[in-house]
């Protein structure tokens, strides 16, 4: 079961996939976590989830640890399924609650006042899909912990 989910090849588009989503989930479960780049810290990043969104204390906790340890675990290409599963249920349900009422584009801040739509998070998801999929991918640890288990390259 352990050998499936770390199974992975040396594809390095997946690295790339995987450091791109991993730096910016970093930096964003870092706001949320550590109050870095603008953001708040754990204790009140937390209220607004519970109090403010009404989400369940656990499944807030749940959602800033995916981001932050998932964009940690990305980097390093450890448990990348796992981190990108995390990422894909993070932004699920960010759409649910947040985004999908204020339709597909991003704002991107250009007009004050107008809500973000969801096109971002499709993109992360997207990117999570195949990391989901295809694994973590070369240079990461995923991959040097099942060397003689790893995907054989695609066939030409």
């Amino acid at each position: 079961m352990v050998a499936k989910l770390l199974r992975t090849n040396d594809d390095c588009v997946l690295v790339a996939a995987r450091l791109v989503l991993g730096i910016v989930f970093f930096i964003h479960g870092s706001q949320k976590v550590l109050g870095w780049f603008g953001g708040h810290t754990f204790n009140e990043t937390m209220a607004v989830f519970t109090d403010t969104m009404h989400i369940p204390a656990p499944l807030a906790f749940l959602a800033i640890a995916a981001e932050f340890g998932g964009g940690i675990a990305l980097v390093l290409g450890l448990l990348g399924r796992v981190a990108a599963l995390g990422i894909i249920c993070v932004m699920v349900v960010a759409i649910v609650k947040v985004h999908f009422q204020n339709g597909f584009f991003m704002n991107w801040g250009n007009v004050p006042g107008k809500p973000e739509g969801y096109e971002y998070h499709l993109l992360a998801i997207a990117l999570a899909l195949v990391i989901l999929v295809k694994g973590s991918g070369a240079l990461s640890i995923d991959r040097l912990l099942t060397p003689s288990r790893a995907l054989p390259p695609p066939s030409k």
